[in-house]
């Protein structure tokens, strides 16, 4: 499995990576929402987590689904789901990966971190 983290480096300046047990608990159910299929929280299992301003994104992974990156955004006080990436990319694809983070609205701090480290 891919190592996903974010990293002291230029490209995830400005990024938080930390994300505290109650967060924790936040983000598996709100994965769980996302994938259905009866999936439960306590099923989730959260790799990494990176965010900036309102956007965040997570790596995680489901008893019935490849793992992934799920973006959100949060609007009024809730965390929306916007959209999920999934598979494997190379350093050369990082343009593009950052490109698509950006058209769904992550802020480019973001969109940049992620980039990196899904190809790193």
């Amino acid at each position: 499995m891919m190592a996903w983290e974010a990293r002291a480096e230029p490209p995830c300046t400005g990024v938080a990576a930390d994300l505290s047990a109650a967060q924790k608990a936040d983000y598996a159910t709100l994965v769980a929402e996302v994938v259905g299929h009866g999936v439960k929280p306590s099923e989730i299992v959260l790799y990494r987590y990176l965010r900036s301003g309102d956007w965040s994104a997570v790596h995680a992974g489901t008893p019935r689904t490849d793992p992934g990156v799920l973006f959100f955004q949060e609007v009024d006080g809730h965390k929306r789901f916007k959209e999920a990436w999934g598979g494997w990319a190379s350093p050369s694809d990082q343009p593009a990966l950052a490109k698509w983070a950006r058209r769904l609205g992550a802020p480019t701090d973001l969109a940049r971190c992620f980039a990196y480290v899904v190809t790193h």
